[in-house]
């Protein structure tokens, strides 16, 4: 049973004293109907405290905390005040949102009531807050709820991570939608026109230039050989093809048609004209959108893939938490989910299928492929998400490891590493950076810059240089700074042939020492051995 009740408003913190509840009889009409009703309520719960907050901004750094269920203190303070610890025999349980009661629980270490109690209870109060908070009108609370409900709203807004993403979402969609429109309406004037001028399909094969054409000819009577240069411009200044389309309207099979026809026609050719404009400005606008969102995703992926990536996620923060096996296969979910039913084989990939890579990769190696770029989109999506000026050199640096990835399966010349490949990247920033601000950098007394670029030395270097310290042995520095040497793979040959080479080795050393071989010195070993262990026990023998 519930003792106090804690009650957040957009005023302050109130805290209430329970008198009377049945807990047992809780789900009861007559109980329910005496919540409802005010005289019966107020002898159930009495106010302890009531907390005002101190302005605008101090209730909203409460109510910011409130929504991700952290107590603050001016909250935690209100609360060991208030609920102090009781006599002997009693204790204190409180009623609060299920939301922020784990974490008084956790932090606080007050016993908390059930949850179906705590909402009868405050479900009360919140019904009857104007006459239980005594000096405060019911016009008061509705302006505060107001004010700070606009406030937090403005603020979330403001610092929503997605709100970018959001135009990127939404300019893929419509692009997408438009490529449809376009063809589904190409094919529609192309039927229609098709009747008054069938020959001009063959001529003009391209759906935007066969609309533009059949706007400006409209009835293929009135084409003459004065229009042929603006017909000739129409189509990329092909004058042969514009000689075609006048001698096939002269001698065309097609059915004559009414002006009114003609004119509705050529309405209809002109709505398909602009909306193909709009979808070039419109794919031009996502261009530049995704190079100031996701620049390295742009350079890795391209822009349209990339942004359906964004947009399957739900934003540039979801894609950059996924990992690169979810981002492999981001797309594909029916097939992913039918393999899995039935028991067969899971897709290798799902929307990159679309970059070029893969199209280029050989048919054995494509799985391989869309998992090295997968994880090379989810390294670009954290960097541009996480960074706070994205730029295009990260993804530069992984498209070209990716290409080195398809170079290696083709050719088994071996790819550079990540580490390599990001401090290229970085390598570039720097240099970027100081062509930039020269003038405005920090500079020591000696003309140094204050805050100089630390690189890390490679793990391999420390640890032989950690040896040679213990050992007391001289180091050049020519071998300290010599960059380590990669590691070639070999063939299964030719570390034969290398297995080989050694053992002759071994063998003319053994030759040249004396010409005793391993098993001959095992052999002196093993009789000197059991020689001092006679000695020790005749020794001990004796003794």
């Amino acid at each position: 049973m519930a003792t106090h009740a804690l009650f957040e408003t957009s005023s302050g913190y109130a805290i209430f004293e329970v008198k009377l509840h049945d807990v047992v009889g809780a789900l009861d009409k007559a109980v329910q109907s005496s919540i409802d009703d005010y005289p019966k309520f107020a002898k159930m719960v009495s106010l302890v405290s009531f907390a005002p907050f101190q302005n605008a901004a101090h209730a909203l750094e409460n109510m910011n905390d409130i929504s991700e269920n952290i107590i603050n203190p001016y909250l935690q303070n209100v609360l060991e005040l208030n609920l102090t610890k009781p006599k002997k025999g009693s204790s204190v349980v409180l009623a609060a949102n299920p939301g922020i009661a784990v974490s008084i629980a956790k932090e606080l270490g007050i016993a908390i009531a059930d949850k179906d109690v705590s909402l009868d209870i405050l479900r009360g109060i919140r019904q009857h807050a104007s006459k239980l908070l005594k000096g405060l009108q019911e016009e008061d609370l509705t302006k505060a709820q107001l004010g700070l409900g606009h406030a937090y709203s403005r603020a979330k807004l403001k610092f929503n991570v997605n709100r970018i993403d959001n135009m990127i979402i939404q300019a893929i969609a419509l692009l997408d939608q438009l490529d449809k429109d376009v063809n589904l309406f190409s094919m529609r004037i192309r039927e229609w026109y098709g009747y008054h001028f069938p020959e001009l399909v063959k001529i003009v094969p391209d759906n935007y230039q066969y609309a533009r054409v059949a706007q400006f000819i409209g009835a293929k009577e009135s084409l003459t050989e004065e229009k042929l240069p603006e017909l000739a411009a129409l189509l990329d200044d092909d004058t042969t093809r514009a000689q075609n389309i006048l001698d096939a309207a002269r001698g065309s099979m097609g059915v004559a048609l009414s002006e009114f026809d003609i004119m509705n026609v050529g309405m209809f050719a002109t709505r398909v004209v602009s909306l193909a404009e709009y979808r070039k400005s419109l794919q031009a606008y996502l261009h530049e959108k995704m190079n100031d969102v996701a620049p390295s995703l742009t350079a890795l992926l391209g822009d349209r893939i990339g942004a359906r990536l964004i947009s399957h996620a739900g934003s540039l923060t979801n894609l950059s938490k996924y990992p690169a096996s979810t981002v492999q296969i981001l797309g594909a979910e029916k097939a992913l989910f039918r393999a899995l039913k039935t028991k067969g084989n899971t897709p290798k990939y799902g929307l990159i299928y679309h970059s070029s890579f893969i199209g280029r990769a050989a048919p054995k190696v494509k799985g391989r492929i869309s998992r090295f770029l997968a994880n090379k989109c989810s390294i670009a999506a954290r960097i541009d998400c996480y960074t706070e000026h994205p730029t295009a050199k990260f993804g530069e640096v992984l498209r070209q490891q990716v290409e080195e990835r398809l170079n290696f399966f083709e050719t088994g010349e071996p790819p550079s590493k990540n580490a390599d490949a990001m401090r290229k990247a970085l390598e570039a920033l720097a240099l970027e950076e100081d062509e930039d601000h020269d003038d405005g950098m920090q500079v020591d007394k000696d003309g140094e810059p204050a805050l100089p670029l630390i690189e890390p030395s490679p793990k391999k270097d420390k640890k032989k240089k950690r040896k040679s310290d213990e050992a007391g042995m001289d180091v050049d520095e020519s071998s300290e700074e010599e960059a380590p040497k990669k590691k070639v793979k070999l063939s299964k040959e030719e570390k034969k042939a290398l297995k080989k080479e050694k053992k002759k080795e071994r063998k003319e050393k053994e030759a040249a020492e004396g010409g005793e071989s391993k098993k001959e010195r095992k052999e002196k070993k093993e009789k000197k051995d059991k020689k001092e262990k006679k000695e020790k026990k005749e020794k001990k023998s004796k003794e």
